[in-house]
C-alpha cells in the first residue's frame, strides 16, 4: 500500500463567476448586518444579537426558552448567548429560572419590560430591513433569495449533523 498520507490535490478554485458571487454575498452580507445593527444602536440602544434573542423569546409560548434551545435557536456559542443574557438580565429585560426538569438546565425568559423594548424597537428594525433588503428587490428575485437562503440553510445543517 504506498503513502495516503501527503496526497495532496489541487483545491477546486472558484471559476470567475462564483468568486463574483461569493464576494457580493459576502459583502452584501456583511454591510447588511451592519446597517441592521446601527440602527437598533441609536433608536433602540442595543446590537442586533440582543434583538435576536428578544425576538425569539417573544415568539415562543409564555415567552421562555432553555438556553441551550436560545443558542442554538440564534446561531451562538453558549458562553455567547450566557453573557448576552446576563447583560440584558442587567437591563431588566430577561429573566433567568432554574429548569424544574433539570438541575443543570437554565431557562431564560423575557420580562414585561423586555417585550416593550422590543416593541419599541421592532418598528425601527422592520423600517430597516424594509429599505435596505425588501425594497431593493422586485417580487422575482426577494423569492429567489428565499430558495437561495434556504438551500444554503439545508446544505450547512445537512453537514453539521
Amino acid at each position: 500500500m504506498g503513502d495516503v498520507r501527503g496526497a495532496e490535490t489541487e483545491p477546486r478554485w472558484l471559476t470567475a463567476s462564483e468568486q463574483r458571487a461569493w464576494r457580493a454575498y459576502l459583502e452584501s452580507s456583511k454591510i447588511l448586518f451592519d446597517a441592521l445593527d446601527r440602527q437598533l444602536q441609536r433608536e433602540a440602544d442595543m446590537p442586533h444579537a440582543y434583538f435576536e434573542i428578544l425576538v425569539r423569546l417573544s415568539e415562543t409560548e409564555g415567552w421562555a426558552l432553555r438556553m441551550s434551545e436560545l443558542a442554538a435557536q440564534t446561531g451562538s456559542s453558549r458562553s455567547r448567548l450566557s453573557h448576552a443574557v446576563a447583560r440584558l438580565e442587567e437591563r431588566g429585560w430577561v429573566a433567568r429560572e432554574d429548569c424544574l426538569t433539570d438541575r443543570r438546565g437554565q431557562i431564560a425568559k423575557l420580562t414585561d419590560a423586555g417585550y416593550a423594548v422590543l416593541r419599541g424597537a421592532a418598528p425601527g428594525h422592520v423600517g430597516a430591513v424594509r429599505n435596505y433588503l425588501i425594497e431593493a428587490l422586485d417580487d422575482e428575485q426577494l423569492g429567489q433569495l428565499t430558495i437561495i437562503g434556504e438551500a444554503i440553510i439545508a446544505k450547512v445543517s445537512a453537514g453539521a449533523a
